[in-house]
């Protein structure tokens, strides 16, 4: 599929949150978005029988780039991170737990405000890492 340019950010999260729930529900997850832009997690995955209850938070790019978490990362919100890029084109999905991400987030300053941010190269070992979180 060629790639089209969307330059709203909402859209391009939603696309990335729906092809995860996409990628989830083939591995047999129910899978239940929040209200976007709500703080928390963005989606709810339970199991068939309804044991294993987990909480997710989708990071979506265009691109292959580094991942922004902006000023105030509160990555305790979720059981899982999951990253999507190249959404348009070729989707790549990267999981992992939110203490790994956190010990590899890099913080810069630039003109007095503070930005973090997880880089391709520190993403890219998790492609297609389903097994953190087995099958629903």
């Amino acid at each position: 599929m060629k790639e089209v340019k969307i330059k709203n950010n909402q859209l391009v999260s939603n696309i990335g949150l729906f092809y995860i729930c996409y990628e989830l529900s083939k591995r047999r997850w129910n899978c239940l978005p929040t209200t976007r832009n709500a703080k928390g997690a963005d989606l709810i995955i339970y199991s068939q029988d309804g044991k294993k209850i987990y909480t997710i938070q989708v990071k979506a790019l265009t691109d292959k780039v580094a991942v922004p978490f902006g000023n105030k990362p509160n990555l305790s919100m979720a059981d899982f991170v999951i990253i999507t890029n190249n959404v348009f084109d070729n989707p790549e999905v990267f999981l992992l737990n939110p203490n790994t991400l956190k010990n590899k987030l890099v913080k810069n300053e630039k003109s007095g405000r503070i930005s973090h941010w997880f880089s391709k190269k520190d993403y890219e070992p998790y492609k297609d890492n389903w097994g953190i979180i087995g099958n629903g």
